[in-house]
């Protein structure tokens, strides 16, 4: 009981010194604005309630002052008291808006993975197929995968009964990402005989791999072989007849009304990073490390813009001398260590490919591109590789990291909901 009454005093003087401070500001801001009345007023309520705060007088009379300082500050203190709601709720909003700046540029960002070059470490944007309507989900697994994945559904739908062919030119469009945030997306053309039909898609969306996975059975080589026999085709034609033999075959047949293609475009890992900890140590090889591209000399060519980010693995320091011999990274003559992936790397164990000398995805690679070549790190640079080696445009391929470019490490992964929630590897 005691203690109850102790709180209530701590309170009311507490509050009573928060009124002072308020009738501070007021007479500070706007007492050019009183007349000579209202500045006497106020200064002399406000002082018989410091008088009795001071003197730690009692509750009851310390309530007094205060009742008979609050209708004077009502009377004078204009748009700093009373505030309206809407007044708090803007400043509120604004205090908190500066702290998320604040965390977000100093301490933890949210990041997330546009690609699958670190793949299965990280995920980028996945696709996932349906083969059969009765696969494809109702409105309410729709709304579920959206929700724990990220998932936004595509039904192309046949406009007439016919062959399937797909056209190998892609399209860039200006879009938007989650309705609101403008995003480059890429425009891809089907056809059912003669009739196009057309597919949007993020930019960083691999939508040739669901090609693959609805049409050629995921058997990638297939697809490349199909595709290169295209290519060569439209290089032996006039080009006014290029249009005609630019499309691929896909094998397929579409039946009128019905959804040609049924597919999901799944979000990429969403993950914190650690802006923090590189401002004091170094990162080590064998992490993780997400850094900018605006200063890489070899990402200036327009293909990256400038407020893009990428994550890698860190393989190599200043100093270190790599290379590969597949499907092993050496560093400094040794099988690279620092990381439990390496060893997964090392034996192509739950996923990870392994390292490549070079891919055929890519003819401008510069480092490592065949076995015996090496490359040493130079001083103040770092050396990135992705996880996804086969399927990764990284050091090898636009140089190295400027020390100045690193942003942080990262700390945890956020969305979606899959097993990759969690601590990142």
């Amino acid at each position: 009981m005691f203690g109850f009454f102790t709180s209530q005093e701590k309170k009311i003087r507490a509050s009573a010194r928060q009124w002072l401070e308020l009738a501070e500001r007021v007479f500070n801001y706007r007492r050019d604005q009183f007349t000579a009345a209202e500045s006497a007023e106020l200064q002399k309520r406000t002082e018989d309630l410091r008088i009795k705060v001071n003197q730690r007088a009692e509750t009851g009379k310390i309530k007094l002052s205060v009742e008979a300082l609050e209708p004077v500050l009502l009377r004078t203190g204009g748009k700093i008291y009373p505030k309206s709601e809407l007044t708090e709720w803007v400043e509120f909003f604004l205090v908190a808006g500066i702290v998320l700046i604040g965390i977000r540029t100093y301490f933890i960002s949210p990041f997330q993975i546009p690609t699958n070059s670190m793949w299965p470490s990280y995920y980028g944007m996945t696709d996932k197929v349906y083969h059969a309507p009765q696969e494809s989900p109702g409105l309410f697994g729709k709304a579920f995968n959206f929700l724990t994945l990220g998932a936004v559904h595509h039904d192309v739908i046949a406009p007439q009964s016919g062959e399937v062919a797909m056209d190998l030119l892609v399209k860039k469009k200006p879009g938007r990402k989650w309705l609101i945030f403008p995003a480059t997306m890429e425009e891809y053309t089907l056809y059912v005989n003669d009739t196009p039909v057309t597919v949007d898609v993020p930019e960083d969306f691999d939508f040739r791999q669901t090609i693959i996975d609805a049409f050629f059975n995921g058997d990638g080589e297939a697809w490349q072989n199909a595709s290169a026999h295209a290519e060569e085709a439209i290089e032996q034609i006039d080009m006014e007849h290029s249009e005609r033999v630019r499309r691929l075959d896909l094998g397929r047949t579409a039946q009128a009304g019905r959804p040609l293609l049924s597919f999901d475009v799944r979000a990429g890992d969403m993950l914190f990073v650690d802006r923090f900890s590189y401002h004091f140590v170094r990162p080590k090889v064998g992490s993780g490390f997400v850094f900018r591209t605006d200063i890489i000399a070899g990402l200036q060519d327009g293909t990256v813009s400038a407020d893009t980010y990428f994550i890698k693995r860190l393989v190599g320091v200043p100093g270190d001398t790599l290379e590969i011999r597949e499907p092993v990274l050496y560093r400094n003559g040794q099988p690279i260590t620092g990381a439990a992936i390496f060893e997964k790397e090392f034996r192509q164990m739950d996923g990870y490919p392994g390292y490549r000398n070079k891919t055929p995805y890519d003819p401008n690679q510069i480092y490592l591109t065949k076995p015996g070549d090496a490359v040493t790190v130079p001083p103040g640079n770092y050396f990135a590789c992705g996880d996804n080696s086969s399927n990764s445009r990284d050091s090898r391929y636009w140089g190295f990291v400027p020390a100045a470019a690193v942003v942080g490490r990262p700390l945890f992964v956020y969305y979606p909901f899959t097993r990759r929630w969690g601590p990142p590897k």
